[in-house]
Parts: structure tokens; C-alpha cells; sequence
């Protein structure tokens, strides 16, 4: 299909884009795709029912993986039990109901992990600024954002700030390795290098303590907060089980894949006063974010893990967190008369849900020998488990890595990408619900014909209402996905100019107050 054709179809059917940065309209971006892939659109594009497809693709936001679902469901008035509706997936022009995957990802959906990200950042947000439900007097507490990374198991290139990648080798070693390669490396790599995280030698890298790590990432993060308020609790001279009774550490953390395939976790981490029936207090004098920032080094500095063998004849590793330590006090207000002296909460806070959306093949290069040495590893060392466990007769999820191969898309990660404390901020299910209100608010204002009333919807979103009906269904998974590749490249194209879109509206309107 050539362009013009292209083009003169989309004309023909009304699929124009929104207004672009520069002000003109022009057609969606699926000049990528394959001949076949072409027709697919081309067929779906001229089909009756595009208009069907096209009203319910934008009811899931143009998710690229749907869920189909066949049922139905009825909403009745909990306390008169009237039937107030009613929908049934017969009912659907596409004969299916289709809901969002969900995914985070953004490599597997767009449109999903926006709306996440979107999420995460409103989250974190609220944990420093306030909103969501938090007083915005939690922007006065200690508030420090930290970066924990794992530590070495072998020599790999790197950009190094622009300066030589490995110029030197380790002190008592030669311009090679034991294996004949070189151990220095005089390049200066660029973002887009092919070489970025790959090992010197690859026969010289600790594959199974790169894995064991990754493995029990979690469990160190986990005994570095508790080592955190140790630390704190010694500090304000007070035992473990009463520093709740004198502050509260909260944080928000995400993990994020580096080069070499590991992750390394970013979190904000603030200090409370003691606990509230709100949650949030104001920390005790003398607490103050500089001295948080130290704390947190010291702890994440001192932490470590024994992690169980891999296998039988395997050693015991004492696993700890890198040298590269960062934490850095966050002040809750930017400056204005000069923006770019610190962090502020707005861009600690995209960062966060940035990082929150990535996966492995984001920041990692699969395809890379590396890569598929690590995942020959996880495979090797899941063989092993297995046949021990059969060979003794042991449950293999009795194991502390019987589940390793179950994880080896995420290089052995198992833990989630985006976590809080409980007290942080809002939750992500907090604000789906508010969402949820809002769309069906809006819904029933157009039904009706009236404008939605800005200070009614304020009312709204923060208060907890209680439910007065119930909703009664039934639905069978009917599958995931569109029917065919040229409708999910359809799907993610709109979702990619609704986010170009969104990206311009936004840009346009801060030019705007600007001047």
C-alpha cells in the first residue's frame, strides 16, 4: 500500500490525528508496518463495522491487549433492591465486552502503562506535596531520595561520565585476564553503544551471584529498612519497639533494570512523627533531611543477606548492595528564583513512575550475548534444582529457588517494580476508585444533559461514600487481544497520538502561563 493510498484512505474513513505540535492535521504513524500487517488495517479501515471497533477500542483507551469477556451483569439498589440497570455483552455491537490488560509495561502496552505511570506519579506526588487526601504539611518532613545498586560481579563498559571506560586494571592484575582478554578499555562510549553493560569477559563474570542477587534483591531491601529505623531509634536514644511512639519512616521505591540486566531501586524516604490517626504528623526537632540522608547511607552501607545455595555443593553468598550509594535531602518547594538548583518533588516523582513502567527489555539489550548467557544461566541452574528435587523427592516451590525458571523473562527479578509503606501517600486502588466515580459521574451528566459541577466533583473524589448498590454478574474469559495484528497496531498508534497530543496540550498551556 503506498502512501497516498494510505493517506486517502484514512480521508475516506475520518481516522485524522488531533491537532499536531505544529498546528496541522496529519495521519497516524503505521508506516512500519509489513505488508501483511498493512492489509489487516486496510481491511479493518474499509470494514461495517469499523465504527464498532473503533468506539470500543476507545472505551479501554486503546489498550493494545484487551480483554475479551462474554456475560453479563445487573446493578440493583442494595437497599430497595430495584433494578437501577442492566448490560449484557450480547448487547455490545462487537458481541464482547473488552477491558484493559492493565499491563505496566510499556513495551507490552502503551496505553496501560501511561495510565499507571499517570497513577504512580499522582502517588508519589501526594507523598511530598500533599493531595490525594494528604495535608500538604507532609512537604515539611525530612525527605530524601536514595538510589541503592547491586554490587560488581565482573568488569563491564561503561560511559563514566564521558571520561575513558576502564583505562586501568585491578590492582595485582595484567592488561588481560585469565582468559586471554583485555581488562582495560580505552573507549568513551555513548548512550546508544552497543558495548554499554556487557562484560570485558564474559568467562570472568559472576553469573550465579549476578542471579542469586537478583533473586534476593527484595529481601535486602527489606532488611535495609529495618536497619534504617535501627539507626534512627539509636540515634534519638530510644529502643526499637518505641521509635514508632517517636517517628515513622515512609517510603516509595521502584526498581529499575541497568545496563548489565540487574536492578538498582530509587525511593523517596521521609520522616513522620508518630503515628496518627491520619497517618501523618510532623517529625520531631532535630530530624532534619540532611541527617536522614546519612542514616540512610549508613544503613544501606551496612546491610547484608546470607542467601542459600543455589544448589547442592553451591556456597553461601553474603549478598549486599553496591558502593554506588546515592541519597540526596529533597526540598518540597523548587526555588524560583533559580529552578535548577535541586530536585523538586514534581521531577523526583516522574522519575519514580518513569522507572515504574520499565521492564527488562527497556534498559537491558536481550538479543546481547550477556543477556542470553544470563538466561542460559537461570536455565542451567532451574535443570539442576529440578533434578534434585526429584532425585529427592522434594516439592520443587519447597525450594528456595524452585520458582527461578518461572522468572527468568524479568533475568530472575521477582519482586514488584513499584512499592510504599503503607502510610506514604495514597494507594493506587484509592485513586482507580475515584476514577471509576468520575467516569460514571460524567456518564450520568451527559445521559442527563448537565454540565458536571466542579465543587460537586470535588465532593466526590475525596469522600469514601458508602456504597448503595450492588452489582450482579457473570462473565466467562472469552480470550485476550484484537482479532488481528493490524487492529493492536491501530490501537497503539491512536494511544501514541493521544499521548503526543497530551504532551503538546501540556507544553502549549505552561508556554501560556509563562507569558
Amino acid at each position: 500500500m503506498s502512501r497516498a493510498t494510505r493517506d486517502r484512505v484514512w480521508d475516506a474513513v475520518g481516522l485524522r490525528a488531533e491537532p499536531s505540535p505544529s498546528g496541522s492535521d496529519h495521519p497516524l504513524d503505521l508506516g512500519h508496518l509489513d505488508a501483511a500487517t498493512e492489509a489487516q488495517v486496510l481491511a479493518r479501515l474499509l470494514s461495517r463495522d469499523f465504527d464498532a471497533w473503533s468506539e470500543a477500542a476507545s472505551r479501554v483507551g486503546h489498550c493494545a491487549r484487551p480483554v475479551r469477556l462474554h456475560g453479563h451483569s445487573t446493578t440493583v439498589d442494595a437497599r430497595t433492591g430495584e433494578v437501577l440497570s442492566s448490560f449484557s455483552s450480547a448487547e455490545s455491537r462487537l458481541g464482547v465486552l473488552h477491558v484493559r490488560c492493565g499491563n505496566r509495561r510499556a513495551a507490552d502496552c502503551p496505553s496501560c502503562s501511561r495510565l499507571y505511570a499517570a497513577d504512580t506519579f499522582h502517588l508519589i506526588r501526594a507523598g511530598v506535596t500533599g493531595g490525594k487526601g494528604v495535608p500538604e504539611e507532609v512537604g515539611e518532613n525530612p525527605l530524601v531520595f536514595a538510589t541503592l545498586t547491586a554490587p560488581s560481579f565482573g568488569l563491564v563498559h561503561g560511559i563514566r561520565g564521558g571520561r575513558t571506560c576502564r583505562p586501568f586494571t585491578s590492582k595485582g592484575h595484567g592488561r588481560t585476564c585469565e582468559h586471554g582478554r583485555p581488562a582495560v578499555c580505552h573507549a568513551r562510549h555513548g548512550d546508544g553503544d552497543e558495548l554499554l553493560g556487557q562484560p570485558l569477559c564474559r568467562d570472568c563474570y559472576d553469573y550465579e551471584s549476578h542471579l542469586v542477587w537478583q533473586w534476593w534483591g527484595p529481601e535486602l531491601w527489606r532488611r535495609f529498612t529495618i536497619d534504617l529505623r535501627r539507626a534512627l531509634a539509636k540515634r534519638l536514644g530510644v529502643p526499637e519497639s518505641r521509635l514508632a511512639e517517636c517517628v515513622t519512616v515512609q517510603y516509595a521505591k521502584v526498581a529499575e533494570y541497568q545496563r548489565r540486566g540487574i536492578v538498582h531501586f530509587h525511593a523517596l524516604i521521609r520522616l513522620d512523627g508518630p503515628k496518627t490517626d491520619d497517618g501523618f504528623a510532623p517529625a520531631a526537632a532535630g530530624l532534619t533531611a540532611a541527617l536522614l540522608a546519612r542514616l540512610v547511607e549508613q544503613a544501606a552501607a551496612g546491610v547484608t543477606f546470607d542467601a542459600p545455595p543455589l544448589h547442592e555443593g553451591d556456597v553461601t553468598r553474603r549478598l549486599r548492595f553496591g558502593t554506588q550509594l546515592d541519597s540526596r535531602p529533597i526540598a518540597a518547594a523548587r526555588r524560583t528564583d533559580d529552578p535548577d538548583r535541586s530536585l523538586s518533588p514534581e521531577q523526583v516523582a516522574g522519575y519514580l513512575a518513569k522507572y515504574a513502567t520499565k521492564s527488562a527489555t527497556d534498559s537491558t539489550d536481550i538479543d546481547s550475548s550477556h543477556a542470553r548467557r544470563l538466561r542460559a544461566t537461570i536455565v542451567a541452574v532451574a535443570d539442576r534444582i529440578h533434578a534434585d528435587a526429584r532425585r529427592d523427592d522434594v516439592p520443587v516451590r519447597e525450594l528456595p529457588y524452585g520458582l527461578l525458571f518461572k522468572w527468568r523473562h524479568m533475568l530472575g527479578f521477582r519482586g514488584h517494580f513499584s512499592t510504599k509503606s503503607r502510610r506514604y501517600s495514597t494507594t493506587l486502588g484509592q485513586l482507580r476508585r475515584r476514577r471509576v466515580r468520575y467516569e460514571r459521574a460524567l456518564a450520568a451528566a451527559h445521559r442527563e444533559g448537565r454540565t458536571l459541577d466542579v465543587r460537586d466533583l470535588d465532593d466526590l473524589l475525596n469522600a469514601e461514600a458508602e456504597e448503595t448498590t450492588l452489582v450482579v454478574g457473570h462473565w466467562i474469559y472469552a480470550g485476550t487481544g484484537w482479532d488481528t495484528d493490524g487492529d493492536t497496531e491501530l490501537a497503539k498508534a491512536a494511544a501514541a497520538r493521544a499521548r503526543e497530543y497530551s504532551q503538546w496540550q501540556a507544553k502549549s498551556k505552561t508556554t501560556t502561563q509563562s507569558h
